[in-house]
């Protein structure tokens, strides 16, 4: 039987999930977030940064920001998992405080890690978020677990993002989120249509059009996130209709909107 449940902050970007599934296929997508998780029984299979990985029960799964993943189970067994998205802006202060400077934003460069402490760490923040446990509580068991994270599985300091030039651009333009020919970004971006695609695959690790669908559905997300009607959100958000959205939203996030826009905040 499939399941999820959903929490979300009402001030800060932090959210976290717990679910089950046994048929559930991710569609390819990334997130704006540093998102961390630990997988509670089964094997969970996934592609990121063109490998195959699986993560079995007790390990913990690290993307970065805009990390282009999939997911799926790897057998008919099924897999239950936690994660918790942190917004690389709160990241970065939970490491200045814990450092008592700036601290540029991590890099994982292995999406699955074999830590038992990191998996303590992330089961218990992820428990007191969806558990209800106090403001206090879930601040010391996100410094831990970032701080945790960060020390025993970073590799280095994230580098600058290489978006710069054409590729930075098409990207400015396409969070307009209205439709936009190939040959309009390509003008906007100041370079040919092939070194255009060529180049955001490189960046982003997905076409354009693949990328706009992620910010069409992240925006959706931070409308929905404030109880905005769905209908309302897929049409300002440059979805055909509500289906479409759902469609979509269920592919790459596991729920509907209803089922987001429903989840618990503090």
């Amino acid at each position: 039987m499939e399941w999820s449940r959903y929490w979300r902050s009402a001030d800060r970007p932090l959210e976290a999930m717990h679910a089950r599934f046994e048929r559930h296929v991710y569609h390819r997508h990334s997130h704006e977030t540093y998102s961390f998780g630990v997988t509670e029984d089964g094997y969970q299979a996934f592609r990121c940064r063109g490998d195959a990985h699986t993560s079995a029960a007790g390990m913990v799964i690290a993307f970065n920001p805009d990390d282009p993943h999939d997911g799926h189970p790897a057998d008919e067994l099924g897999f239950t998992y936690r994660i918790v998205h942190i917004g690389p802006e709160l990241v970065s202060d939970v490491l200045a405080d814990i450092t008592d400077r700036p601290v540029g934003p991590p890099l994982f460069d292995s999406p699955v890690v074999a830590d038992p402490v990191l998996a303590r760490n992330l089961r218990g923040l992820h428990a007191a978020l969806l558990g209800g446990a106090s403001a206090l509580r879930r601040d010391e068991l996100l410094t831990a677990t970032v701080g945790s994270m960060v020390g025993r599985a970073s590799t280095r300091p994230l580098r600058a993002s290489p978006a710069t030039g054409a590729v930075e651009r098409a990207r400015r333009r396409l969070e307009a989120l209205d439709d936009v020919g190939a040959d309009e970004l390509a003008e906007a971006a100041g370079c040919s249509r092939f070194a255009l695609y060529r180049g955001f695959r490189r960046v982003y690790g997905m076409a354009p059009s693949d990328y706009q669908r992620q910010l069409r559905l992240r925006a959706a997300r931070r409308l929905l996130a404030r109880g905005d009607a769905i209908g309302d959100v897929a049409a300002v958000t440059g979805f055909a209709d509500q289906s479409h959205l759902t469609r979509w939203f269920v592919r790459c996030y596991g729920m509907t909107p209803a089922g987001f826009r429903g989840a618990h905040t503090d």
